[in-house]
């Protein structure tokens, strides 16, 4: 391989090998050529190139989310907080692959707490919840600020530029619905859902409007988007308590009366709570909870809408609270049974798939993300993913001041989380691995400079220079911990490796840009709902002795993903496996045309009747063909136990299967019958059935499996 240059060098060492991870081609299995041959990945693509796509859509966080679909085009948008700009403007064609075209919110300065300035702060607030609609020509965005009235946001075209106007009220948790009668609505509230119309400028509601549509105490939460669908009015909402889930409410007129259902909860994709900051904690004493198995709380989907396809298909999108990475929005088929959209597929409704077949849109898009997250800071201006932690001051950094060089001339701050000028970007799961190249050169004494993980608490590591000596120090907000080394060099390479599925994190740093030592111990990562934002990563550079010091040089910026499929082994198709569940360690055999799960010791788990050849049915589905007798594995009836046999002949939908990649090196598989997953009752020693509804965190209630080639020992 040949490079241009050593920073090029550099670039691609940064995304090809990190910590002895070296990305090679990914190749999906094949026999009937209709799974897809793709080259290397560098970053998630929900996508999967076969016909399917994978949740989430985005596994980096974009919370809160509101779609609208324009002729041919979806357009979306969420909440981005305190960060700037804001308000991501991103365009699909196939609901699934997604373009960023623009920020509507630019910059957002409405006081010196929005400037990090005398002490102040807006971590956890700025703009949230917003509403996207389109009207006439016209685009239209209405968003939440604490404290401050709705923020109103109109484009003609949504690549920009929008002009950003205040309004007269502040409506929480908005939803604006624009009538086929000229009227305008906007619904608003927790638990009590009010409604109004607003007046013609939008900019406040019209006197004698305002109701409260949905009593307290009826069933409804918050997070409003409002519909109207074939002559009646749908608002969906979400409810936190205990845990997360969605409902609808209906009625044949705008002020109702609502009746309310249920449309989608305990989906939880197979992931649980991970290590959590007490809500309630007020302080700085972090102590953080555990952990605790099969416990669901937020995780659950909650908090979207619906949108109709050109071809007459429902889909929905909604978030979940995916731990310490964030708030991540998944797509949803929708079933609407008696007049209500349900989330999920006939037979399994409020119940969403991890893996399914790619909406019909009548346009196909190459499998894509919206951001490049590495950058050599070579460009005029910074990249899409960049956002700055608070209103920046703009003479205190450059791109051009040093060519290829980000520069950040530290101004005053305490500490990291008062620093300006922090520059940010989502961390993305499920594993990422970001490395920045710093030269320290010109910094001055009570500067700290370095790489963090902005996040509360948070940690960091950097260069700090005193006395005119430089030293390496890593510090944990969480345990007041630090760690330092002294250096006899200004350039040095700094890492931080996360892994969002166990939620620890590990700092390296290293002098040649190739041998990576690490520096303190693991550091945990935490959900928390103080920046209502997940972990991101942060360049910084801040003075403590109250003066704007020198300058910190940054080099380059770089994000490695280990682990960025919705598969995370190609199907097997035409390999003859054996399947195994989590739950037991029970192996799946053909007994007396049955489906049976016997112990691994078993005589029939040491022969042919275990194994079953995976049979390619296109759009990531399988049929299970037995090595014993040639039989196809079908479900029957409702798919309870006894209901999955081995029939002689292949029986179309009945004996397929939804493969669905769990990413943690076990699988699913989604009767097509049943829209429910296969099933083996934990030391029951029963039948097979094909009726769970999903799994549990712990991926131990029967549902989940582990694939081995026949013969294998892996």
């Amino acid at each position: 391989m040949r490079f241009k240059s050593s920073k090029a060098a550099i670039c691609t060492f940064v995304m090809l090998s990190f910590l002895g991870t070296t990305p090679t081609a990914f190749l999906c299995a094949q026999s009937s050529g209709t799974l897809s041959v793709e080259a290397t990945r560098t970053t998630w693509k929900s996508d999967n190139g076969n016909g399917t796509f994978t949740n989430p859509l985005f596994f980096d966080e974009f919370s809160d989310p509101d779609l609208i679909r324009v002729g041919d085009d979806y357009y979306l948008t969420g909440t981005t907080m305190h960060a700037m700009p804001g308000l991501p403007v991103l365009h699909s064609r196939d609901l699934v692959n997604w373009k960023f075209l623009s920020h509507a919110m630019e910059r957002l300065d409405l006081g010196p707490e929005f400037r990090l300035e005398d002490g102040k702060e807006i971590y956890g607030q700025g703009i949230w919840a917003p509403s996207f609609r389109f009207h006439d020509g016209k685009f239209y965005i209405f968003s939440n600020v604490n404290r401050k009235k709705t923020q109103l946001f109109t484009a003609t075209n949504p690549a920009g530029p929008w002009t950003h106007t205040e309004m007269k009220v502040s409506l929480h948790d908005l939803s604006v619905l624009f009538d086929d009668d000229g009227k305008v609505y906007a619904v608003w509230g927790y638990d009590e859902i009010r409604m109004a119309e607003l007046n013609e400028e939008l900019t406040d509601i019209k006197a004698g409007t305002e109701r409260i549509v949905i009593p307290k105490g009826s069933g409804a939460g918050e997070g409003s988007h409002f519909y109207k669908i074939d002559g009646k009015y749908f608002i969906t909402l979400t409810n936190w308590d205990p845990v997360c889930y969605q409902v609808c409410a209906r009625a044949d007129h705008p002020y109702g009366p609502y009746e309310i259902k249920l449309i989608s909860a305990e989906e939880n994709l197979g992931i649980g709570t991970g290590w959590r900051l007490p809500y309630s904690e007020k302080d700085a004493r972090f102590l953080l909870v555990p952990p605790r198995e099969n416990h669901v709380g937020c995780i659950t989907l909650h908090q979207g809408g619906i949108v109709q396809t050109q071809t007459g298909e429902w889909w929905a999108f909604s978030m979940m609270d995916h731990n310490s990475v964030g708030r991540l929005t998944c797509l949803s088929p929708v079933t609407w049974t008696n007049g209500w959209p349900y989330l999920g597929l006939p037979g399994n409704p409020t119940r969403t798939p991890r893996t399914w077949v790619k909406p019909r849109t009548g346009f196909t898009s190459k499998p894509e993300a919206p951001y490049e997250r590495s950058d050599d800071f070579s460009g005029p201006t910074l990249k899409p993913i960049w956002q700055w932690n608070h209103v920046p001051a703009a003479g205190n950094w450059s791109l051009s001041k040093r060519k290829g060089y980000l520069s950040l001339q530290s101004l005053p701050a305490k500490d990291f989380w008062h620093a300006r000028n922090s520059l940010t970007q989502r961390a993305i799961g499920p594993e990422s691995i970001a490395t920045t190249d710093l030269d320290a050169e010109g910094l001055k004494d009570g500067d700290i400079a370095g790489l963090a993980l902005l996040n509360y608490p948070y940690a960091w590591i950097g260069i700090t220079r005193a006395d005119m000596r430089y030293e390496l120090r890593l510090f944990d907000q969480r345990t007041n911990r630090i760690e330092t080394k002294p250096l006899s060099t200004t350039r040095v390479w700094l890492r931080i490796q996360c892994n969002f599925d166990t939620e620890f994190a590990q700092f390296s740093y290293s002098v040649d840009g190739k041998i990576f030592l690490p520096l303190g111990t693991e550091v945990i990562m935490a959900f928390q709902l103080k920046t209502f934002q997940g972990v991101r990563f942060a360049l910084f550079n801040y003075n403590t002795q109250g003066v704007e010091g020198g300058t910190a040089a940054f080099n380059m910026f770089g994000v490695n993903e280990p682990r960025p499929y919705g598969l995370t082994k190609p199907i097997p198709c035409g390999e003859t496996v054996t399947l195994m569940s989590l739950a037991d360690s029970t192996v799946l055999v053909n007994w007396k045309d049955f489906v049976r799960p016997v112990s691994a010791s078993h005589d029939l788990a040491k022969g042919p009747a275990s194994h079953f050849r995976i049979v390619d049915r296109g759009n990531g589905r399988i049929a299970l063909q037995s090595a014993l007798d040639g039989g196809f594995v079908t479900v029957t009836g409702s798919g309870r136990m006894s209901e999955v046999q081995i029939e002689k002949d292949d029986k179309g939908d009945a004996s397929t299967f939804q493969w669905q990649d769990m990413l943690r090196g076990d699988v699913m598989l989604m009767s097509l019958q049943s829209h429910r997953y296969l099933f083996v009752d934990p030391g029951a020693g029963s039948l097979c059935s094909a009726n769970s509804a999903g799994c549990r965190p712990d991926r131990k209630d029967g549902s989940c499996f582990v694939w081995t080639k026949a013969g294998s020992r892996e």
